[in-house]
């Protein structure tokens, strides 16, 4: 087996080379000049020896800027080509969204096809979904959702691409909100529920029997990273399953409230009550005090108040029949939150971020 992939020293790939570095076969991994001392690193952490081996490239060029020459001695050669190299931030301008998401996948599914590769394996997200009301399948994908965020429409038009333009085999994984790992509480940035860890930790100092007052908040959906690479490993690698998309999603309803009194019992903080109509929250983010002010200053920005809640729910079915034998599954939330928050006050609370 030889694979090619993208984004793996990001934190689900390198994640995933760990994995694919289980398997037998090459390791060709995408790297910019910049960027080949920190891949070499990364294949010195995994006691990968010579076996992850850089192709200068970027991806924001044609044919992902690999030299023509490498594509064609390697055609035929390379059996998978993992994608995921993208923009994972809301924040992120739509400028910079367009060009990673859209032009980096439709750049990787050139070169894939170049390649005669056996399978494309691209990484989407549950941001494909948009602003859908009710249950996402795994079948679904373009249901006229409304799209009202940059990240939302790039990673569905991303997902297109891959679906339409790919001339080979095609696999699509679409991950929920991706936190730390469930064993060593690993995260490289501040994110989604991580946002509102320092409300929590100042919060902590206050008698944890209290109960605060909050809105009635909608549901999110929090996955460890650790589940996510190892799913992508197992799915990518069993027979029968090309051109369908899988939800690395958690099964069972996750109300962010829920989800923030878990961190809260972690943290010693008072519980949150959803005694008040969503509307409190919906009513100071119009203004402009509070968007451009408060939310700063508490580290919190818009965007991740914006987007924190799903409108839909996500169908799992597919993925978890398909994982049924392999052992791997979404450990609860309750089991890995204390490593998370233990590894937020040791290397996140000051601004700082994991690094591999």
């Amino acid at each position: 087996m030889s694979v090619l992939v993208t984004g793996a020293t990001g934190f689900i790939g390198r994640r995933l080379l760990e994995r694919l570095l289980a398997r037998e076969g090459d390791v060709y991994a995408l790297a910019r000049p910049q960027s080949v001392a920190r891949l070499e690193r990364l294949a010195r952490m995994l006691a990968a020896g010579d076996r992850v081996k850089p192709v200068a490239g970027d991806l924001s060029a044609p044919m992902m800027g690999i030299d023509h020459e490498w594509i064609r001695e390697h055609a035929g050669y390379v059996e998978h080509v993992f994608h995921l190299a993208a923009v994972y931030d809301m924040q992120a301008s739509d400028k910079a969204n367009e060009l990673v998401n859209v032009g980096g996948t439709r750049e990787a599914v050139a070169v894939s096809n170049a390649l005669r590769a056996d399978c494309l394996h691209h990484v989407s997200s549950v941001a494909v979904a948009g602003s859908y009301a009710g249950t996402f399948t795994e079948a679904m994908f373009d249901e006229g959702q409304p799209l009202p965020h940059a990240y939302h429409r790039t990673k569905f038009e991303s997902e297109r691409i891959a679906r339409e333009d790919s001339r080979i085999p095609w696999r699509v994984y679409r991950p929920a909100i991706v936190v730390g790992d469930s064993r060593t509480g690993e995260m490289d940035k501040v994110d989604g529920p991580y946002y509102f860890f320092g409300l929590l930790d100042v919060a902590s100092r206050l008698p944890s029997a209290l109960r605060l007052p909050a809105p009635r908040l909608g549901a999110t959906n929090l996955v460890p990273v650790d589940f996510v690479a190892s799913a992508m490993d197992f799915l990518a690698h069993e027979p029968g399953l090309d051109a369908r998309a899988f939800h690395l999603v958690n099964p069972e309803p996750q109300p962010t409230l829920d989800v923030l009194n878990v961190f809260a019992r972690v943290a010693g903080a008072p519980r949150l009550r959803g005694v008040l109509p969503r509307a409190t929250l919906d009513l100071p983010m119009q203004l402009g005090v509070v968007r451009e002010v408060l939310l700063p200053q508490l580290g919190i920005p818009a965007a991740a108040i914006d987007h924190a809640f799903f409108t839909c729910t996500f169908d799992s079915t597919a993925a978890r029949q398909a994982l049924l034998d392999s052992g791997i599954e979404v450990p609860p939330l309750e089991e890995y939150a204390p490593v998370l928050w233990s590894y937020w006050k040791e290397h996140m609370r000051d601004g700082l971020a994991a690094a591999p």
